[in-house]
């Protein structure tokens, strides 16, 4: 008796409810993988802690010196030759993790959520506790790559959030202001768009375009790119707006107005028309009010306080940079026009 060829996969016919079945089983195994991968990595920074804090208490206790680090890395590394991770380097860095992280509650509790290398960037690149605390609890909330923690530290995202011009808190609900409030910042880092100082208002439209995925960055987690240039017609007349957005959690639309210059009450007025026109033409009965952002190259705030007081609209007005800012510490360091002038007008010149 002849043995029956196989079948192609392809031509096997899927019964009825298999398709779905199929899916319900790859996002099932999908989120298994997740929660193992998370349960190991809550391992090893839990161990990693444990091991940082029994090298912290036997160096105080019995006076071991730092000498210790480099024979326990070699012993470990011989125990244990497929594991990575036990280099003297990052044994020193368990001992900094332990000394800063000693409550055992919130290491377990918060910490173990973020990946070892985010640890690592906090570390290097955070000075206080508070510091630490904010920036771990935001990478857990929004699913922050290790790169993109360290772009919001280096652009010092927690001194600017929440810091724009607004009247949020009165043309907004309670709940839906704060979170509005809080999702906006100023200034607006937009150093990364390559351009000068004097750059035009379309040419920087142009560059943020093709740059969208760090300048969805840099305006914060939630925000969804709609377009540039959005045409509305209001009384048979043309109108384009610079940059719309889509806010995921506030659910409502966020028109976005660019300025080369410095604000002037009347581009509040303009952003407020075009808030009317998306809230008539664009929003559904689920959306809330649309909010607009004004991005201006300058702003004297308590003119943008003034131009805000009496409309009924929500609007915030902020800065952007184009031109990276030095860190506060190289500034300190490098001399001043003044000095460099003394210095050139003393010098002998042969």
């Amino acid at each position: 008796m002849s043995e029956q060829p196989d079948i192609p996969i392809a031509l096997i016919e899927a019964p009825s409810g298999y398709a779905d079945w199929l899916s319900e089983l790859k996002t099932r195994i999908h989120t298994a993988q997740q929660r193992a991968a998370l349960a190991v990595n809550c391992e090893l920074v839990l161990l990693y802690w444990q091991i940082g804090l029994d090298i912290l208490e036997r160096q105080a206790k019995q006076g071991w010196g730092a000498k210790v680090i480099e024979r326990l890395a070699h012993d470990l590394r011989t125990a244990f030759p497929d594991m990575k991770g036990f280099s003297p380097r990052n044994l020193k860095y368990m001992r900094a993790f332990a000394e800063a992280w000693p409550d055992s509650e919130f290491v377990q509790g918060v910490l173990a959520q973020l990946p070892w290398y985010h640890q690592l960037a906090m570390l290097d690149k955070l000075r206080t506790e508070d510091e630490r605390r904010w920036y771990a609890a935001k990478a857990i909330e929004h699913n922050w790559s290790r790169n993109v923690l360290v772009i919001q530290i280096e652009t010092r995202l927690r001194e600017r959030t929440g810091t724009a011009v607004t009247n949020f808190e009165a043309q907004l609900p309670r709940l839906h202001s704060d979170l509005a409030r809080e999702s906006l910042k100023d200034p607006y880092r937009l150093d990364f768009l390559g351009l000068g100082e004097d750059a035009e208002e379309r040419a920087i439209e142009s560059a943020i375009v093709q740059h969208i995925t760090q300048f969805l960055i840099e305006l914060g987690a939630g925000f969804a790119y709609v377009g540039r240039q959005v045409h509305i017609e209001v009384g048979g007349d043309d109108f384009f707006i610079d940059l719309l957005f889509y806010h995921l959690k506030l659910r409502c639309y966020v028109v976005v107005e660019l300025k080369a210059g410095a604000f002037k009450p009347e581009h509040a007025g303009q952003l407020s028309f075009y808030l009317s026109a998306v809230d008539s033409q664009m929003k559904s009965e689920q959306d809330n009010p649309t909010i607009g952002l004004l991005l201006c190259k300058s702003q004297n705030r308590v003119v943008a306080e003034y131009a805000l007081r009496d409309s009924n609209k929500p609007i915030g007005v902020a800065e952007y940079q184009l031109v990276e800012v030095l860190p506060a510490e190289l500034q300190t360091s490098l001399p001043s026009i003044e000095q460099i002038e003394r210095e050139l007008g003393g010098a002998n010149i042969k």
